[in-house]
């Protein structure tokens, strides 16, 4: 028996199964202190130790198994070898919609790498497509690969990247674009497309998902037809997020572009609309679209696109905490930092140790915003004191936006202009939805 049989494979595991005559893909069962496991042999990580056997249960679920010499292994039956093929573009279709599909990576773009036992991004968008049959029968899919990075590598330079090449494929006549993204930066990437396109004339809709493919309670598939739903299919021309609503598979929602927040590490339905109401949902059972929001941009494929990618980088995210010092808005001053978004408490309120640092740093040109840690409601810097003096020193009270949307906008605003009555006037202006007129309560 060869190596490659039972790839990733040494030592006392590699020993028992080579005398059970079992090689990678095969069903075997392991008998150990009275339990019994049973499942596909998988592939080891080579840099794993060499007393564990992986296998993959009925449930979808890969598991370890640790050897011992009372161990008992038996090859039960031939299964499918794990395998991975890529495809060809796929063949378009009359009297559909041409979407674009753009991949920068992601758990929706990832498959398990053997060699590391590691998850690597490293599908392409004609993958996703040839994985999920059903999106022949929503559009006709043009394929594009501009990245293979998980979500926490993405750089405002990726963003720009990613304007870009929207704009390319909308100027080239697509009628929608869906961007393959991770979920754990999705709402920063959301809100900096929101900013950078704009004037859009077709949808643009991040699509991502929670649970590798691999995986029986998998997002990717049901995620994907409804973010290729939507941009083929809405009446709006925004930039939105489409998620799962719930831990169903009937329906995903769609969220705008500066309103979404990842609100769980894990589950499938972790974007939540924040402050809004999500823009629309679309059911995967009835494929029919529902909007929820009433006011949103028009779709409109005779408008022109307006490309604006210049960001000012020195821009930092700054959390408040109980004790916190003024070292690190002095060193933003030292570093030439351009501005600060403050993660203020409740309604928009830091110590006040740090009012002359802040005063400070406004007086040397930096633009300094206020945000809330809370998740729902707006701030409000006129209620107490401590609002009221950071008013006066030139905080900017930004009402309900959330702070990462602050961040990018603030990045997106001083590269437009860096003059800070000019920057405050943009930064104030509601461009993207952004500002919610009103609030609306989660019960």
């Amino acid at each position: 028996m060869s190596t490659i049989e039972l790839k990733g494979y040494s030592g006392e595991a590699y020993k028992f199964l080579s005398e059970a005559k079992a090689s990678i893909g095969d069903m075997v069962r392991i008998e150990k202190n009275g339990e019994v496991y049973e499942g596909g042999l998988m592939p080891r990580s080579e840099s794993g130790d060499d007393q564990h056997i992986v296998i993959k249960l009925r449930s979808g679920y890969n598991i370890g198994v640790k050897i011992t010499p009372t161990s008992k292994i038996e090859r039960t039956g031939t299964g499918a070898k794990p395998t991975f093929t890529s495809t060809s573009q796929p063949t378009s279709r009359k009297g559909l919609e041409r979407i674009d599909i753009i991949s920068t990576g992601g758990t929706i773009a990832s498959r398990v790498d053997y060699r590391t036992g590691a998850v690597q991004p490293a599908l392409s968008a004609t993958d996703l497509y040839s994985a999920v049959p059903e999106l022949s029968e929503l559009a006709d899919i043009t394929a594009h690969i501009l990245y293979s990075e998980f979500s926490e590598n993405i750089s405002p330079q990726h963003w720009v990247g990613m304007a870009e090449k929207i704009s390319e494929v909308i100027s080239s006549g697509t009628a929608g674009v869906v961007v393959c993204h991770g979920t754990d930066t999705m709402a920063y990437t959301s809100a900096a497309l929101s900013f950078m396109l704009r004037d859009l004339p077709v949808p643009v809709v991040l699509v991502g998902s929670q649970r590798s493919s691999d995986r029986p309670s998998s997002d990717a598939a049901t995620n994907l037809m409804g973010a290729v739903a939507v941009a083929s299919k809405a009446p709006f021309a925004e930039v939105t997020v489409a998620m799962h609503g719930d831990s169903s598979d009937k329906a995903v929602t769609i969220h705008r572009g500066t309103k979404v927040r990842k609100c769980h590490t894990s589950g499938r339905y972790a974007f939540k609309s924040v402050n809004s109401l999500p823009l629309a949902k679309y059911d995967l059972q009835n494929a029919s679209l529902e909007i929820l929001e009433k006011k949103y941009v028009q779709r409109d494929r005779n408008r022109n696109l307006d490309l604006r990618t210049s960001l000012e980088e020195k821009v930092f995210l700054m959390k408040f905490y109980p004790g916190m010092s003024d070292g690190p808005i002095d060193w933003a001053i030292d570093q030439g930092y351009c501005g600060i978004v403050i993660e203020g408490t409740g309604l928009g309120h830091v110590s006040k140790n740090l009012q002359a640092s802040i005063a400070k740093a406004i007086q040397s040109g930096m633009l300094v915003a206020m945000t809330s840690q809370c998740v729902w409601g707006r701030v409000n810097m006129n209620v107490y004191t401590t609002g009221r003096d950071l008013i006066s020193l030139g905080v900017i009270p930004l009402e309900d936006m959330l702070p990462e949307t602050a961040l990018v906008k603030m990045m997106w605003v001083l590269g437009q202009t860096k003059d800070p009555e000019a920057a405050e006037k943009i930064l104030l202006k509601n461009l993207a939805g952004e500002l919610s007129q009103r609030i609306v309560l989660d019960d």
